[in-house]
C-alpha cells in the first residue's frame, strides 16, 4: 500500500485520457536559428489551429532570425510569421506551414478552477505518451478572459511551453519556465492571453517584436493592416516592404491601396523591369476598384510624382505627364474632386501650362480643401501665366495669409515672405517691408542673413535708409566672410553719403573677392569724389576690365 501510494504521489496518471493520443500530435519542437544560421535555442509549442498558429514562449524567439517545428510525426516545417508576442508573460503566437495532417488542439473557452485536475501534454515522438498531472491551486485573473494559473506540479525546464489540458481534453494554458528548479509548484499563463496575442497598427514600434528578426503577420483587421503597412514603409528596407505588400495583396486582393503601393515600391528600383512590373500592378488596380474615378486619380498622381522625379531624363513606356493629364481628366469626368483638381494643377504647372494650372488651382479653390497652399498655388500659376497682372497675384497671396491669425506663426511665415516678394516687384516697396516684418516675427528672429539682405534692398527702394543700415550691419555680422554683403554694404553707405564707411566696406569686399567688378567701381567713383583722381580711374579701369559696363562712361567723364 505504501509503494502504491508513493507512485500515486508523483503526479504522473496511471490511466491516460482517451484524448491524448490524438492531442500528443499537436505539440511539437521548436529550433530557432541566429543570424549566422547556427541553433539558438530549442523548446517546445503546440498549435491551437489547424491553420498552422501555434504557442510557445517569447525567450525560444529572441533575437532569431529563422525558426522551424519538428511535429511529433518527425516532419520539419518552417515558421512564416510571427503573430504576437508579449515579453513580460514570455509567451509568443506564430504561424507555420501546415500539411493536411495538422492537428491543432481546442482552447478553453472556460476558467479551470481552483482544485480541478489538470495535465501537462509533453512533446514526444512515441506513440504511448506518459502525461503529468496535478492541481490548479490558484487562479489569478490578469484581464479580460485571461487567467494565470498556479500548478500543483513540479516541472522543469524541457517542459517549458507545453500545454496544460483539463480533463476534456481543451488546453488551459502554457507552461513557464520556474524560477526555482526545486520548487514543488508550476505557472501557466492561461491560452485565453497567448491566443489574444496579435499584431496592431502600432506593432512596428514594438521593441519586443523587433527584437525577432522573423517576418510578423499583418494585422487582422484591413484598416489596421493599411496604417501598418503605412508605418513600415519608412522602417523595412525595400525588398521586406515588398515581401509586406505581396502578403497584405494575397491577404486582401481586392484592397487597391495593396496594388497603388506595390506600383510604387517597383518604380523605386529604377529599371525598366520593375517599371513593367509596375504597369501590370496600375491595371491590376483599375481593374478592382470599384471606384474607377479615383483608381485614375491614383494613377495620375504615381505618374506625375515618377516624371518629378526623373527631371528630364525620358519616360518609361507613355509614363508622360501627357497620359498623366488624361488620367486625371477622365477621373473628373467622373467625379469633380477637390483632390483631382488640386493634382490636374500641379500635372498643368509641370507641364508648364500655367493658365491652365491656374484653371485647376482656382477649381480646387472653390471647394471645401481651399487652403493657403491651394491659395499660393493659383497665385504663382497666376504669376507665370503670360500677361497676368500683378494686382491679381498680391489678391491670391492674401487669400492664403488671411487663413492665419495674427500674431503669425511659422506656418504662415513662407506667404507673408512670397507675398513680400510679389509686393516688392509690383513696386508695392512699403507693403513689402511690413511683410517681410510680419516674416521675421513669425520667425521669432530666427533669420538668415539674406533675408537682412532681401528686405535691406527693398527698403532703400522706399528710402528707408537707417532700416537698410541695420539690416545690412545684421548681414555682415551673420556672414563676415561673404564678399556681397560687404559690397551691398559699401553701396548703402554710399546711398548716404557716409564715404569712408563705404570706402572700408568696400576694400573688405575687394579683399574677399578680387575680382567684383561693382566693388571697383564704387570705390573708384568715391575715390574720385573725394579727390584721389589717380585711384579711382585705376579702380575704375579695373572695373571695365572685369566687365562693368558703367564704370566706362565713368571713366570718360573724369578722365578730362
Amino acid at each position: 500500500m505504501l509503494a502504491c501510494s508513493l507512485f500515486l504521489q508523483s503526479g504522473w496518471a496511471q490511466e491516460q485520457p482517451k484524448w491524448v493520443n490524438k492531442a500528443r500530435k499537436a505539440v511539437f519542437s521548436v529550433i530557432t536559428y541566429n543570424k549566422e544560421n547556427k541553433i539558438l535555442n530549442t523548446g517546445n509549442g503546440f498549435y491551437i489551429d489547424e491553420n498552422g498558429t501555434a504557442i510557445s514562449d517569447y525567450t525560444l524567439f529572441k533575437g532569431a532570425e529563422r525558426a522551424v517545428v519538428v511535429t511529433a510525426d518527425g516532419k520539419e516545417l518552417p515558421v512564416v510569421s510571427i503573430l504576437g508576442a508579449n515579453g513580460i508573460y514570455d509567451v509568443i503566437k506564430f504561424r507555420t506551414e501546415t500539411d493536411k495532417k495538422t492537428t491543432a488542439l481546442q482552447p478553453a473557452t472556460q476558467v479551470t478552477p481552483t482544485g480541478a485536475t489538470v495535465y501537462l501534454l509533453p512533446y514526444s515522438t512515441q506513440k504511448s505518451t506518459q502525461m503529468q498531472s496535478g492541481k490548479v491551486t490558484k487562479v489569478d485573473s490578469i484581464s479580460n478572459n485571461s487567467f494565470y494559473y498556479t500548478l500543483g506540479m513540479q516541472t522543469t525546464d524541457k517542459t517549458v511551453s507545453c500545454p496544460i489540458m483539463n480533463e476534456e481534453g481543451n488546453v488551459i494554458g502554457v507552461i513557464q519556465k520556474n524560477a526555482e528548479k526545486d520548487s514543488k509548484e508550476s505557472y501557466a499563463i492561461g491560452i485565453g492571453f497567448a491566443s489574444s496575442l496579435s499584431i496592431s497598427a502600432l506593432s512596428g514600434s514594438d521593441f519586443i517584436l523587433n527584437s525577432i528578426g522573423i517576418k510578423k503577420a499583418l494585422p487582422d483587421e484591413e484598416s489596421q493592416a493599411l496604417v501598418y503597412l503605412y508605418m513600415q514603409s519608412s522602417q523595412l528596407s525595400r525588398d521586406a516592404y515588398l515581401d509586406l505588400l505581396n502578403d497584405f495583396i494575397a491577404q486582401y486582393p481586392n484592397n487597391v491601396e495593396g496594388y497603388q503601393r506595390r506600383a510604387t515600391c517597383y518604380i523605386g528600383f529604377g529599371d525598366d523591369q520593375h517599371n513593367a512590373l509596375a504597369e501590370k500592378e496600375l491595371e491590376k488596380m483599375l481593374d478592382v476598384a470599384e471606384n474607377k474615378a479615383e483608381a485614375h486619380y491614383n494613377i495620375a498622381r504615381i505618374l506625375y510624382n515618377y516624371n518629378i522625379a526623373i527631371g528630364d531624363q525620358k519616360p518609361y513606356g507613355d509614363w508622360t505627364l501627357e497620359r498623366a493629364l488624361s488620367e486625371i481628366n477622365e477621373a473628373l469626368a467622373t467625379a469633380q474632386e477637390g483632390l483631382y483638381y488640386q493634382v490636374q494643377g500641379d500635372i498643368c504647372f509641370a507641364m508648364r501650362k500655367y493658365a491652365e494650372a491656374f484653371t485647376a488651382y482656382d477649381a480646387v479653390n472653390r471647394t471645401p480643401l481651399a487652403s493657403a497652399a491651394s491659395f499660393y498655388s493659383a497665385a504663382k500659376a497666376k504669376e507665370l501665366t503670360e500677361g497676368a497682372d500683378k494686382k491679381e497675384v498680391i489678391a491670391l497671396m492674401d487669400s492664403a495669409v488671411v487663413r492665419f491669425n495674427k500674431p503669425y506663426g511659422q506656418d504662415a511665415a513662407p506667404y507673408l515672405y512670397e507675398r513680400a516678394r510679389i509686393k516688392g516687384e509690383a513696386g508695392l516697396f512699403r507693403e513689402a517691408v511690413l511683410d517681410y516684418n510680419d516674416f521675421y516675427d513669425a520667425m521669432m528672429g530666427q533669420v538668415s542673413a539674406e533675408f537682412y539682405l532681401v528686405r535691406e534692398q527693398t527698403e532703400m527702394q522706399c528710402r528707408m535708409f537707417q532700416q537698410a543700415l541695420n539690416d545690412i550691419n545684421k548681414a555682415v555680422e551673420m556672414e563676415p566672410g561673404n564678399a556681397e554683403y560687404w559690397v551691398e554694404k559699401g553701396s548703402v553707405h554710399l546711398r548716404t553719403n557716409q564715404l569712408d564707411e563705404a570706402v572700408k566696406a568696400l576694400q573688405q569686399g575687394i579683399s574677399l573677392n578680387a575680382e567684383n567688378a561693382a566693388a571697383y567701381r564704387m570705390l573708384g567713383y568715391i575715390q574720385v569724389q573725394q579727390d584721389k583722381k589717380q585711384e579711382g580711374l585705376a579702380n575704375l579701369n579695373k572695373a571695365k576690365e572685369l566687365g562693368d559696363t558703367v564704370a566706362g562712361s565713368l571713366i570718360e567723364r573724369y578722365s578730362k
